[in-house]
């Protein structure tokens, strides 16, 4: 199995498009293969979101962890365990491509 390592960078995929819509993010593959057969349009939650946005090929999920830590009262191990959660699905579904690593 494929880990995590916080301190890899991430950008969406360009084979993705993701529109906000009353608080959501909503992913819509662009080409086949992409998401899940059961599920082609992928939304994210109020967190999911915060984390996405966060995904600029700049910042690693360490910093991203970080930044979500400033504005939300948890436990840093708890977001990177979210953080870990999203990523680790949206790598699988092959929404976001890694850039680089600090």
């Amino acid at each position: 199995m494929n880990t995590i390592d916080l301190k890899t960078i991430y950008i969406p995929s360009k084979n993705v498009v993701s529109r906000e819509i009353e608080g959501e993010i909503i992913i819509v593959p662009l080409v086949a293969g992409i998401g899940d057969a059961e599920d082609d349009i992928f939304s994210l939650n109020e967190t999911g979101r915060a984390i996405w946005k966060l995904l600029d090929g700049k910042r690693s999920l360490s910093q991203v962890v970080a930044v979500l830590q400033e504005g939300y009262d948890t436990e840093k191990e708890e977001i990177a365990r979210d953080v870990i959660g999203l990523i680790t699905e949206l790598e699988k579904r092959q929404m976001i491509i890694k850039t680089g690593s600090e």
